[in-house]
């Protein structure tokens, strides 16, 4: 069983890329009727000044207010606007890494080389992507896997380097008696989301997360996204540190065409006990970005 079919699905938008082809009205359906009770559980962490980056590459979140109340007020007057009307915008400037989000296909290469063998040189630009931008992310309305790994070595959490093995993802299903398929999210909680905006230090200077062979066998049957409560979902520093960097991502963006989604928030769905849910997910269509900001779900 491979990530990715070759059909031509299209979604509103753009063309469907990916793993997540595999999304169907059939596998929509099914997520669906995994809802029990009708509670809504957000999975998604709060974007806002000094939210953990990585820098240099990921700025940071700077939010200001281009237009206020009392200005317009007195520039409606100004126009002979009778009622008191006055409106508040703002400016945002901020990597779309930030907080909650999801990777686009196009966020990462091997070499020159990005998914479906697309060249960088032609697909990058300094406007952005040409082709596998985050405007082809389809929402997702599928189920979820989630597996909880946070008291793997009789902790709260899993410290940072520690690698989640393909052994560890099977003693996982035979323990809940459940296994990833076809159009499933997976979603990796280490418990490391307590230092999100409690030690953004910590949070960042590396992570407990997936090893590269556990993301190859979760995408071997057809994921078309893994989450985490981390920074990068991989294991931070690397298994073979530092000669090879971030191949999870690596692996799924360019060779499997499988989505990131990272900074979940994944606490309340442990503290419910939840294994399997329907999870809805939908990255606003920023044309030609590397990524999006993403409010998950899960209907429980």
């Amino acid at each position: 069983m491979t990530a990715c079919v070759h059909d031509h699905s299209q979604w509103p938008g753009g063309e469907t890329l990916g793993a997540c082809r595999l999304l169907t009205p059939q596998t929509t359906l099914a997520a669906l009727s995994l809802v029990r009770e009708g509670r809504v559980i957000d999975l998604g962490q709060s974007v806002q000044a000094d939210a953990p980056r990585i820098p240099p590459n990921q700025t940071p979140y700077v939010m200001s207010l281009s237009a206020r109340s009392a200005s317009t007020l007195r520039a409606r007057r100004a126009m002979g606007v009778e009622n008191e009307v006055g409106s508040n915008l703002e400016r945002v400037g901020m990597t779309l890494h930030v907080g909650t989000h999801i990777d686009a296909l196009g966020h990462f290469t091997i070499g020159d080389r990005m998914f479906g063998g697309r060249s960088a040189e032609s697909v990058v630009a300094d406007s952005g992507l040409t082709e596998l931008g985050a405007e082809h992310i389809p929402p997702i309305v599928t189920r979820a896997l989630v597996m909880d790994f946070s008291s793997l070595d009789d902790g709260a959490f899993l410290d940072a380097g520690r690698a989640i093995g393909v052994a560890d993802l099977e003693a996982w299903c035979g323990a809940c008696d459940l296994e990833p398929r076809e159009a499933d999210a997976v979603l990796i909680r280490t418990g490391w989301s307590r230092f999100y905006m409690t030690d953004n230090a910590r949070y960042v200077a590396g992570e407990p997360g997936l090893d590269l062979a556990a993301a190859r066998w979760l995408t071997a049957r057809g994921v078309v996204a893994i989450g985490a409560d981390t920074m990068a979902v991989e294991v931070l520093p690397g298994t073979d540190h530092p000669r090879i960097l971030m191949p999870v991502h690596q692996h799924c963006l360019v060779e499997a065409g499988v989505h990131l989604i990272e900074n979940l928030a994944l606490d309340a769905l442990a503290r419910a006990g939840v294994r399997e849910a329907c999870f809805i997910a939908a990255a606003p269509k920023f044309a030609g970005a590397t990524g999006a900001p993403l409010r998950p779900l899960a209907l429980v």
